[in-house]
């Protein structure tokens, strides 16, 4: 048996997003968040074909577009990635804006407006367009709360770290400088990968968080470590650990809203007030408070984060049966 997706490959601040335009499963029309529940069942290998090597890497993600089921929606949105089938990815919705309007995939109900049917709950997007160019997006993100506050955690080769768990569409361990973390300077990509992975599998055994509105959003999955900028003009510095070994060369849309919603929670950080946000490689979202509110008896935030994409290719991706790695592998 052979599969044929047709793919347009796109990066948001450069970090790979692979959206799904031809060659995706049919659902049954449903609400996005059940459909995920049937794609992860019964049609997970399509995300493994197309995210793992050696059609993708340790870093790809990627979308998938459907009909919305709720009526306030323009799309319904799947998101796929290496760490699996996720609820939110903020670069992948702007990477996925941008690459749809740009491509025609998509006629908005309202012209520079998007609204996101996601697992995690609906989305809603502004865009500028200028010749056709999509040149920036910002996404208002699903209410973002901080859950846990200072949960210790011993990590083998580092000593005791003291880390805040914050929502933005996924749940993050937010690693801000202290005693035996000093930041980012001279820390290499492959160590912070080693870092995270002990530091998820630390975690498990002591906090499992899950969502007070939907109980299939749970678990630290996520890891932002954070430093002060290095730059005039930027708030913040971070490196986003998702996946098994893969660091966001974006800052991290979630990990971005999450960031916020832990400043927010520690005061730090107030309605209306901006946060520009720097990744390992340079590049920027800024953040915004655009309001509050609450996610079950949490004190929540309403982020914004904008953030820009570029278009870099087509990419016709077969799938066949007879390949021994049809369905792609990772290495560890």
């Amino acid at each position: 048996m052979k599969n044929t997706f047709f793919c347009i490959d796109a990066h948001t601040c450069g970090n790979p997003v692979r959206l799904v335009a031809g060659g995706a499963p049919m659902l049954p029309h449903l609400p996005i968040a059940e459909r995920r529940a049937l794609f992860v069942e019964h049609h997970d290998w399509v995300r493994q074909a197309l995210m793992f090597e050696p059609r993708g890497h340790d870093v790809m993600s990627g979308a998938i577009l459907f009909p919305p089921y709720r009526d306030d929606c323009d799309l319904a949105v799947l998101f796929i990635e290496v760490s699996g089938c996720l609820p939110m990815c903020g670069a992948g919705t702007i990477g996925l804006v941008t690459t749809a309007v740009e491509e025609g995939l998509v006629t908005p109900r309202v012209p520079g407006q998007l609204a996101l049917e996601t697992p995690a709950g609906r989305v809603d997007v502004r865009y500028t367009e200028a010749a056709g160019k999509v040149t920036s997006v910002q996404m208002l993100n699903v209410p973002s709360y901080l859950h846990a506050q200072d949960v210790q955690v011993e990590i083998d080769g580092l000593g005791t770290l003291s880390v805040d768990i914050a929502y933005g569409g996924n749940y993050y361990a937010v690693v801000e400088p202290q005693a035996h973390w000093a930041g980012l300077e001279g820390v290499r990509a492959a160590t912070l990968i080693n870092l995270s992975q002990k530091l998820r599998s630390a975690l498990a055994a002591v906090i499992d968080p899950v969502h007070p509105e939907d109980q299939r959003i749970r678990g630290v999955h996520h890891v932002i470590w954070c430093d002060q900028p290095a730059i005039d003009g930027i708030d913040g510095r971070c490196a986003v650990f998702y996946g098994e070994q893969a660091i966001d060369r974006s800052p991290g849309g979630t990990g971005t809203s999450a960031r916020m919603a832990q400043l927010h929670g520690r005061g730090r950080l107030g309605v209306g007030e901006t946060f520009r946000h720097q990744s390992l490689i340079g590049t920027t979202f800024i953040g915004r408070i655009e309001g509050e509110t609450r996610v079950g008896d949490y004190p929540a935030i309403l982020p914004g984060v904008t953030g820009w994409a570029q278009v870099i290719g087509y990419n016709t991706i077969i799938v066949d049966s007879r390949d021994p790695l049809a369905h792609g592998f990772q290495m560890t």
